[in-house]
């Protein structure tokens, strides 16, 4: 049985990885509309990957002065449920990799202070055992984000993907906000 402490970081980082996984494998159709070039979809994901490890690097130097690492936490969420809802109003290629490199900033925040506080309420002699429950959550929701990112698009098109995806952002962030510092 999980204890308390990783019990609401998965509940809050599931939903959070629910909302990522909607627009997942999209993102190219999305960028179609940009620009039909598929070298396009490319660069706008390497923008991503280039500025997250950029910014993570940074956050590297400074993190593990930060106490509570919740902030960090709760400021790749805010970052990435703005970014998301913000998406409604890209209506250029050039905006979209600006997104892109706010994305990889939230990316920094999120993930390693995510990965600091799981590994800092591991159970003793259980450390396997909660990490292939995290996958096992994070697999699932990761699977039923998708589809439900395809049935939201399809329906009501990314207008509704994206603020949907911003919405779930926030409930994560609510989710850590309201918690006593001393559970995470």
């Amino acid at each position: 049985m999980l204890n308390r402490s990783l019990k609401i970081l998965f509940l809050a980082n599931g939903i959070f990885s629910f909302a990522g996984s909607m627009l997942g494998p999209l993102y190219a159709v999305f960028v179609e509309q940009f620009d039909k070039n598929i070298l396009s979809v490319s660069l706008t994901w390497a923008a991503f990957l280039v500025s997250a490890t950029v910014f993570t690097y940074m956050i590297s130097l400074v993190g593990d002065r930060i106490r509570e690492k919740e902030y960090l936490l709760m400021a790749g969420f805010m970052v990435r449920a703005v970014v998301w809802g913000g998406l409604i109003m890209i209506h250029s290629f050039s905006l979209l990799v600006i997104a892109q490199i706010l994305l990889g900033l939230g990316e920094a925040l999120g993930s390693p202070a995510f990965d600091s506080i799981f590994a800092e309420h591991l159970d003793r002699n259980k450390h396997v055992r909660e990490f292939s429950d995290w996958k096992l959550i994070y697999n699932l929701t990761m699977a039923a984000g998708t589809v439900l990112g395809g049935l939201l698009a399809v329906k009501f098109g990314f207008n509704v993907l994206f603020l949907t995806m911003s919405l779930l952002a926030f409930v994560s962030l609510v989710i850590v906000w309201r918690q006593p510092r001393r559970v995470l």
